[in-house]
């Protein structure tokens, strides 16, 4: 399993400790982080931008590169990428735009089994970006890998774990419907269909 060290790129440790915080020191973080995750608001989306801001900006742009390889590293990108971009940008189409990159980073992480590097808490956020995709093969997988990161986890953490592993779930049953996120059509200017309008009113978001 891999630790945070001191070879890492101190803005890469900067990112990892700000969304995880002893979360890799472990296998999940000691104090639950569950509104920083999945609450937000306002006042984060203004503290992500103040820290992170330029570094969003520079990953959309296809810099930093270089932190693509190790497994911390690239969990550090994909969080910038897939998490902090909503924050960022929250309701605009930017939002979006780490998308396509974040997944392919999560691929190739997957190919090279790094995941199975990563504390069980890395793995929510590395997994997170197929879980955003509005690709059916993807979703298959994101839920395939949270299946398998509940059943291979202590009962404990497995219980947390299955709060995760039930959104994908959802967001695969979108996907299958729809194709796509319909709570997103307005943001990315896509007209909606007479079946999406019905399920906007009553169907769940999650985020953006």
């Amino acid at each position: 399993m891999t630790h945070p060290a001191s070879h890492l790129p101190p803005v890469a440790a900067e990112v990892l400790h700000y969304w995880l915080a002893d979360g890799l020191e472990g296998d999940w973080p000691s104090t639950p982080l569950d509104k920083r995750w999945f609450g937000g608001g306002v006042e984060q989306d203004v503290e992500i931008d103040a820290q992170f801001g330029s570094l969003v900006a520079a990953a959309l742009d296809g810099d930093l590169v270089d932190w693509e390889h190790s497994p911390l590293t690239r969990l550090a990108l994909v969080i910038v990428l897939d998490q902090f971009t909503r924050n960022v940008y929250r309701g605009k189409a930017q939002a979006f735009k780490g998308d396509v990159r974040a997944q392919k980073l999560v691929l190739q992480a997957l190919a090279l089994e790094q995941d199975q590097e990563l504390p069980r808490a890395g793995r929510v956020f590395l997994y997170m970006p197929l879980m955003h995709a509005e690709n059916r093969a993807l979703q298959d997988e994101c839920v395939s890998r949270f299946e398998a990161l509940v059943n291979g986890s202590p009962p404990a953490l497995s219980e947390t774990l299955q709060g995760n592993l039930r959104f994908a779930r959802e967001h695969r049953e979108i996907i299958q419907r729809f194709g796509r996120f319909p709570y997103r059509n307005g943001v990315l200017g896509r007209k909606s269909t007479p079946e999406e309008i019905e399920f906007l009113k009553s169907g769940p978001r999650f985020g953006q």
